[in-house]
């Protein structure tokens, strides 16, 4: 058994590499914006194309390629679960390429939107797919974050469908994982297996028109579309280290670093607008963050005494 300073030492590790996971998605626009001068299309091709050959060999480096030849071979038994994985693969492609726009075409603020209100979207999703219970608390968090939506709309005069769009496409995308559940370097090794060969025919379709930019317009563009892959891949792989050596609640926390990063990189090194308007909704929807996350971490800390009593 750990002693406490082992439980201790474990649990801040975990807080390191879960908040610096977060910390590098928060910064990942600073990546896409210096590749803006190729269309947001190519750049997730390339995303994935380049992801899935990082994940292949990184798999082989810590010897667990054969773990995923063998998920291989069972899902192609199991239509359930191959059905999840295309849509899973469908779902974060499509979340990649709205994230990628949008940083592209300077909509960082709403880009960031999206991911605070990604977690109620996942309450949701879970309410009326999964036919759970919403508790009072998550009710009027709901509330809230829709009031923040709606004064948005009405101040753009146009849905917010990227900030949409992000949360309902990554909570979409969530649900899937449950099908699958595993490891998170085997997941993304999968999703982006199941759609690399269409990135590369894309990939090859664009050389054919000759609109590609890969090899055709500067050494510095090209280093930058290939570790495009390793970009997507280390957060995820130091997610994976930290959240499973801390509560849920701390993560739950934690997740917020990323959206508020992007916030801040849109607002005062990109200078995209923040209105009045802009801070009223955002009021809306981070009263509703703080009411879901303090509910969500007290409910946590009595699930963990009741089992601790019963222990």
């Amino acid at each position: 058994m750990k002693g406490v300073a082992g439980i201790r030492t474990e649990e801040q590790s975990g807080i390191i590499y879960t908040a610096f996971s977060y910390f590098l998605w928060g910064i990942l626009p600073i990546y896409w914006k210096w590749l803006d001068h190729v269309p947001a299309d190519e750049i997730l091709a390339n995303r994935i194309f380049w992801s899935f050959w990082f994940m292949i060999v990184f798999l082989i480096v810590i010897k667990k390629f054969p773990e995923f030849w063998k998920m291989i071979k069972g899902m192609m038994k199991t239509k359930k679960k191959l059905a999840a994985l295309a849509t899973a693969s469908l779902l974060i492609s499509l979340n990649w390429f709205i994230y990628i726009w949008a940083v592209n075409t300077d909509q960082m603020v709403e880009a960031s939107l999206g991911y605070y209100i990604n977690p109620l979207v996942s309450v949701l999703l879970g309410v009326f797919i999964l036919r759970e219970k919403m508790t009072k608390a998550q009710v009027i968090s709901f509330v809230l974050a829709a009031a923040g939506v709606l004064v948005l709309t009405a101040s753009y005069g146009r849905f917010p469908w990227i900030a949409v769009g992000l949360a309902v496409s990554f909570g979409l995308y969530g649900l899937a994982k449950k099908l699958i559940k595993v490891d998170s370097d085997i997941g993304l090794t999968l999703e982006t297996m199941a759609t690399a060969p269409f990135a590369l025919i894309y990939l090859i379709y664009l050389s054919s028109q000759g609109n590609i930019s890969l090899f055709h317009l500067s050494a510095g563009t090209d280093w930058l579309l290939i570790a495009g892959g390793a970009v997507t891949a280390v957060p995820l792989l130091y997610f994976a280290k930290g959240a499973q050596r801390i509560p849920l609640y701390m993560v739950g926390f934690l997740q917020y670093i990323a959206p508020t990063l992007t916030l801040i990189l849109g607002v005062f090194f990109y200078g995209e607008p923040f209105t009045q308007t802009h801070l009223v909704a955002f009021a809306f929807i981070w009263s509703a963050l703080t009411i879901f996350s303090v509910s969500r971490m007290k409910r946590v800390k009595r699930r963990t005494k009741a089992q601790e009593k019963c222990a």
